[in-house]
């Protein structure tokens, strides 16, 4: 006789509601994991469509289609894992003591503190998850960066007036692109990485000497931060933000560079900050007409001046990309990578056929920003916008 297994976590996953979203939280391969952990899964119907996932793809690796905004389906789950946070009349349908768990943006999301606290909701948001090696299966931020600065150099190539590569033709030798990478971070390095594939002499800036190694070894030239007393280092895995007198230094530094440019791809944010300003309108002036800015950091208030999210803006001949949703044009692969992140996180954390937020681990203290309504992080208390 086999034993019968009690599944006790009820498990949600939305069809994203965001303008432009096309990612899905979970896979097929994913949901066959989430039950094989013991969760009753119910996922609402076409929510995998646009990243390549059909409903009978999903129903047959153990979930049931329900309809969109079921509120059977709402009110009975345990978990609702999602890319974005859902509205706040979809959370208002969650029951209490539900945990919310995703790119919760918490930090630019007004209302989502109010609908945390009035409907007594667990939140995981999965932008703080602490960077360290345990982490790593689990770091949503670095796999969407990946994509977003893989995608950033081909977004740039395709508006570029020129090619990429050094061409021998019998016309004549055309000399290479040369891309400016601001950034060393996951996106930066992956942008580097494939500007080179594409065969573009590239250079980057970061804030930190310490990633003059990473960079080297892709091929890159790294261009030295200013020699003053002020400079930043990183902390937990990210940049800390730099004073206005070394960004200063380093714009000046980095007119010179773009005024010799093609394309630069600008990667250069802090979590929860603003993102810092490093192309300015006088820096633009400098650029010559037919190159092109890639801006991942618009909606963070954007690295370089006037890129508007979602837009492209013709500046005096120079194109500026204001690309904000990078991931969400590569949505098979960015939902596979996310969906594994997921599982990563969550997965040391059911026992006994339940989800235990256990706050004394490292992981689950870096990210939990509510439980039980009551509002963890003093910083989501004072949220506001920092576009």
């Amino acid at each position: 006789m086999v034993e019968r297994v009690l599944i006790l976590i009820k498990l949600l996953i939305p069809l994203e509601s965001a303008t432009g979203e096309t990612r899905v939280a979970a896979t097929p391969e994913t949901i066959k994991k989430f039950v094989s952990l013991g969760c009753d899964i119910s996922i609402e119907q076409n929510a995998g469509i646009r990243a390549g996932f059909s409903n009978e793809a999903y129903r047959s690796a153990g979930a049931e289609i329900v309809e969109q905004g079921d509120v059977t389906s709402w009110n009975k789950a345990d978990l609702l894992i999602c890319v974005q946070a859902p509205p706040p009349e979809s959370l208002s349908r969650l029951k209490s003591g539900a945990v919310l768990m995703g790119l919760l943006s918490p930090y630019r999301n007004k209302a989502l503190a109010s609908s945390i606290h009035s409907r007594k909701l667990s939140s995981i948001a999965l932008e703080l998850l602490p960077r360290i090696s345990r982490a790593q299966s689990a770091d949503a931020l670095s796999s969407q960066a990946n994509i977003a600065g893989y995608k950033a150099v081909l977004v740039a190539a395709a508006a570029l007036d020129r090619y990429f590569p050094m061409l021998m033709t019998a016309a004549g030798t055309v000399q290479p692109a040369r891309v400016v990478v601001l950034g060393a971070g996951v996106a930066g390095l992956q942008a580097v990485a494939t500007a080179k594939r594409l065969g573009a002499v590239v250079y980057v800036s970061d804030i930190r000497p310490a990633v003059k190694e990473q960079v080297e070894s892709l091929g890159a030239r790294f261009i030295d931060p200013p020699e003053i007393e002020d400079k930043p280092a990183e902390q937990g895995g990210y940049a800390k933000q730099a004073s206005e007198a070394f960004l200063a230094a380093q714009r000046n530094q980095l007119a010179e560079q773009l005024s010799e440019a093609d394309v630069a791809i600008c990667t250069a944010q802090v979590p929860g900050k603003k993102a810092p300003r490093l192309i300015s309108e006088w820096m633009l002036d400098g650029m010559r007409p037919g190159s092109v800015v890639v801006d991942l950091a618009v909606a963070q208030g954007g690295n370089c001046a006037e890129t508007q999210p979602g837009k492209t803006v013709n500046r005096k001949g120079v194109q500026l990309i204001g690309a904000s949703d990078l991931p969400c044009t590569v949505p098979n692969h960015a939902s596979a990578l996310y969906s594994k992140n997921l599982v990563a996180l969550i997965e040391p954390f059911i026992k006994n056929d339940q989800l235990e937020l256990n706050t004394d681990d490292e992981l689950i203290a870096g990210c939990l920003i509510s439980q039980n309504g009551e509002i963890l992080s003093e910083d989501l208390n004072n949220t506001g916008d920092v576009n």
